[in-house]
């Protein structure tokens, strides 16, 4: 049997989560060069950040399924100032369109010291901006941009910053590196 691989990988901002396109957009193989390896779990084509590929689909499948509830953590930029009443709703969970959303762990952050985004987001000079942290145990569709949007403030840069035991660190835009894998430690 091969051995396992897993791969963190720092997607950039308009790349897509998947090794071809039939519209010329960038992909994961501009990117990446390894044979049989595939995405555990998506990240949107306008979301950055941390993105873990594997060879493995056992790992694979426990790194996605739900049940395993690995917690995913986002840095979110957001339009506006939400109120400790508008972070309550998101730490006790919201009623989006396909239900109500499962407790969030959120918390008001300083700007996060990353990269800068290519192209800039939108700057408003009388609409101030603020960062949140906030940590999941789901991955509904396009959840986190839904439900900043629900208290009002929406999403302007979303970059995911860990999976599980894994984190982006200082891995830059478009770089990977190969971790080895413990599976007591997922569990």
């Amino acid at each position: 049997m091969s051995s396992i691989k897993l791969l963190l990988f720092n997607k950039p901002f308009k790349v897509l989560c998947q090794f071809s396109d039939d519209q010329g957009r960038d992909n994961l193989s501009n990117y990446i060069n390894i044979k049989d390896i595939y995405s555990a779990g998506r990240l949107d084509y306008d979301s950055e950040g941390l993105l873990v590929l594997t060879n493995n689909g056992r790992l694979q499948q426990h790194i996605t399924h739900p049940k395993h509830k690995l917690q995913k953590t986002y840095w979110v930029q957001v339009e506006g100032i939400p109120t400790t009443q508008a972070l309550n709703s998101l730490r006790n969970g919201l009623v989006l369109k396909d239900g109500k959303t499962l407790p969030a762990l959120v918390k008001a952050i300083s700007e996060p010291s990353i990269w800068p985004r290519n192209p800039p987001i939108r700057y408003r000079a009388k609409i101030p901006t603020s960062w949140l942290e906030i940590s999941l145990k789901e991955g509904r569709n396009r959840q986190i941009r839904r439900m900043t949007a629900a208290i009002g403030h929406p999403t302007l840069r979303l970059v995911r910053v860990a999976i599980g035991p894994w984190r982006l660190d200082e891995l830059q835009p478009g770089n990977s590196k190969s971790v080895s894998v413990d599976f007591n430690r997922l569990s």
